[in-house]
């Protein structure tokens, strides 16, 4: 595990408590109607595990996967108060994980974006299984990462997933914690 990228992310959730906000992605939210009835669902650089608590919630057997353990940790215990013995918490390197293959009905990732594990999600999914993708979109923003690295480009979701069968994209910008606004890509690919 990068242990410097474990301790600046560590760091950053040091002052988190159970009560600290953990929204699910726009993209998420505004279309709840695809997910499963039911199903094994994976939270990707999950953070406080926003996305991960919306789909337990909404009755999917879900994994929250990050590099903090400081993270993962609050997660755990946010979880076992709400009664959610369906969401599971795990520090985890993303970028040293081999995905089983057929694993997931349903992966979520959002404001994370490593280009190398980008074909191991395709990998993860069960057929039919569905891909939300949501970051940010270039140029560097002042509420975004520094890095361009970081950014995807204006249609490089459609060469990345060329596989799966696109139901959603869009480019645009997205209303965000403090009023702010940020200029954002998603994404909403089916294995087929």
């Amino acid at each position: 595990m990068s242990q410097f990228s474990a301790q600046k992310w560590n760091q950053k959730y040091a002052e988190a408590e159970l009560s600290t906000p953990a929204e699910a992605c726009w993209l998420l939210k505004q279309h709840i109607r695809r997910l499963p009835l039911r199903g094994q669902a994976l939270d990707l650089a999950s953070g406080l595990a926003g996305n991960a608590r919306f789909l337990a919630r909404c009755g999917l057997n879900t994994q929250a996967w990050d590099i903090s353990e400081t993270a993962t940790d609050l997660v755990t215990r946010w979880a076992k108060l709400q009664g959610l013995s369906n969401l599971q918490a795990v520090c985890k390197n993303i970028t040293e994980q081999d995905f089983e293959p057929n694993q997931f009905d349903v992966i979520v990732v959002s404001h994370y974006l490593d280009r190398a594990i980008l074909p191991s999600l395709v990998k993860a999914l069960k057929p039919q299984g569905l891909l939300f993708y949501q970051t940010f979109l270039a140029p560097v923003q002042t509420n975004g990462p520094s890095n361009l690295d970081f950014y995807i480009q204006s249609n490089e979701y459609q060469a990345w997933w060329s596989s799966l069968t696109c139901e959603v994209y869009g480019e645009g910008w997205i209303k965000v914690a403090n009023n702010g606004l940020n200029r954002e890509a998603w994404y909403i690919g089916r294995k087929t």
